[in-house]
This record gives C-alpha cells, sequence and structure tokens, in this order.
C-alpha cells in the first residue's frame, strides 16, 4: 500500500517523492459554515435596518476573487462588473435575479463598474435558499426583493477578464 501511495504522490507532486519532504501546501484553507455565515448575516440585518436596507462584508480577499457575504431587505443598484462575475449562494431567504436588458440611469462608479437604477427588459429568475447562480462579467444584473421579504447570500465575486 504504501508503494502504491508514493507512485501516486510521484505523479501527483513529483519533487515530494524525488526528494521524500513534505510539500508545504500553497495557502491556508478557509472556511466558514452555514452557521458562522448566518451569524454574521443577523449582524448585516441589524446594520441593515439602521441604514438603507442593504448591508454587506467582505469575508476575505483572493488575488483573483473575493468571498463576501450580502444581506438585502430592499433592491439593490443595477450593477455591471467588465471584469468580474458574481456567482450568488442564497443561504436565506429569497429575491428576482434581473438580468440583461437595458440599463436606466447608467453611471460609472469607477474603471470597469457601471452601476444604474432599474433594468427595462431582462430576464427574472427567482432565488431561494440552496439556488446558485452564475452572472458573467459584462452581464447587467440587480436583486429585486419583494415586500417584507429578505435575501442573504454569499456572493464569490470571480475575475473573469484581466
Amino acid at each position: 500500500m504504501e508503494n502504491i501511495s508514493r507512485e501516486i504522490l510521484k505523479d501527483v507532486v513529483p519533487a515530494a517523492a524525488e526528494t521524500g519532504k513534505p510539500v508545504e501546501p500553497l495557502g491556508r484553507l478557509d472556511h466558514w459554515s452555514a452557521a458562522v455565515l448566518l451569524e454574521r448575516a443577523a449582524y448585516l440585518h441589524k446594520l441593515a435596518r439602521q441604514g438603507d436596507g442593504s448591508a454587506g462584508e467582505t469575508l476575505k480577499e483572493y488575488p483573483r476573487h473575493c468571498a463576501m457575504l450580502s444581506f438585502r431587505s430592499r433592491d439593490g443598484e443595477v450593477e455591471i462588473h467588465e471584469n468580474f462575475a458574481d456567482v450568488f449562494y442564497v443561504l436565506e431567504g429569497r429575491a428576482t435575479l434581473v438580468t440583461g436588458g437595458t440599463v436606466a440611469g447608467a453611471r460609472l462608479i469607477k474603471p470597469g463598474e457601471t452601476r444604474g437604477s432599474s433594468i427595462e427588459g431582462g430576464a427574472r429568475q427567482e432565488l431561494r435558499a440552496g439556488d446558485v447562480a452564475h452572472v458573467p462579467a459584462g452581464l447587467p444584473h440587480q436583486m429585486l426583493v419583494a415586500g417584507e421579504t429578505t435575501v442573504t447570500c454569499l456572493v464569490m465575486k470571480v475575475q473573469e477578464k484581466p
């Protein structure tokens, strides 16, 4: 069994097999349990109540992506990210994700980032707890939250273009 393990290790990490030394990991594992994320979301909910109905925090930034937590009790602005995709994982609640169409009131916030007030003629997708949605770079998108509904999402911003 040990010989098989060494052969597999040699195929996967040739330098480790040749030197016999352990390979240092490239990075540290980051882990957020659902309980921790929902605890943080409860705090964001309090912040949102004191503010404009929306709150978020960056959990961790990486070289080409970042992990964020977002809470909404109101509609968000339209966003267009020139170089980054958004991957939404709905932890709790529900919202409507509108994509495509024409952006009303478009304004450049910073290079590569446009915001607007609404989307005209976009496609609508209902999102509920457990759903995942990938919004590619360049696609206008807006999260709509109806009535007393709220939504909490883990958002991964992933660089798709340099």
